[in-house]
């Protein structure tokens, strides 16, 4: 598949919904996919890192099912995953869902972030104990202004210190214009599925998405084409 590729939100929503609709491919085994790639990049870093604890913060839409399917992953191979939901779990549904329910089952470590300071307080102290971070707030379909208890969040994040892998985009990070919606997250790794995202290339985006690699999730290379 061609890194050079480049795709703007609108376009990859078609991708994912061609690959869906047309070509029958289920949207679980396409975040199966995404999980796998992810997974492959965040052994690399903790074994930069020299350790093994990991924080998964997640949001509440397809990324979170990526982070969620990562965690199983990471704990298949000896990893100790937290996941941290930011957001209401009611919210979580479709694959996401699905793939939160089988790491409940799997008695993964699973922690729902309370929007106050204490929360905060909370999740400063998960992140000071991890060896990598896998940001999986925000995906590509954002484009309003970062809200308020999501930017301390962030800003969490940022100020950790710790090794930052994202999940197809840096969250709070504009897909097409590369420029961020408020605050986005740094990341040392980006993750970004099918192709590299327009606002990539903007000027100073890369200070948000680190090294970008493209992972394949199984989409037809005539769709892609």
């Amino acid at each position: 598949m061609p890194q050079e590729l480049v795709l703007s939100r609108d376009q990859i929503r078609e991708v994912d919904r061609r690959a869906i609709d047309h070509y029958g491919i289920p949207g679980i085994a396409l975040m199966e996919n995404a999980s796998r790639g992810l997974f492959r990049s965040a052994e690399r870093m903790l074994a930069k890192a020299g350790g093994s604890r990991v924080v998964i913060i997640a949001g509440t839409g397809n990324n979170a099912g990526d982070g969620f399917a990562v965690a199983r992953h990471l704990h298949n191979a000896g990893y100790l995953p937290i996941v941290v939901i930011v957001g209401q779990e009611s919210r979580i549904a479709g694959d996401a869902r699905t793939n939160l329910e089988i790491i409940k089952r799997m008695g993964l470590c699973l922690k729902l972030l309370t929007q106050d300071q204490g929360g905060l307080a909370q999740l400063g102290d998960e992140l000071q104990r991890a060896e990598l971070v896998i940001d999986a707030i925000f995906g590509t379909g954002l484009s309003g202004q970062v809200r308020s208890f999501y930017k301390d969040v962030i800003e969490q994040i940022n100020s950790s210190g710790r090794r930052v892998l994202a999940v197809d985009i840096p969250s709070g990070l504009d897909c097409d214009t590369g420029q961020p919606l408020g605050l986005a997250v740094r990341a040392e790794t980006t993750v970004t599925f099918v192709a590299r995202k327009m606002g990539f290339d903007a000027p100073g985006a890369d200070a948000y998405t680190g090294k970008v690699i493209v992972a394949d999730i199984g989409a037809p290379i005539e769709l892609i084409s």
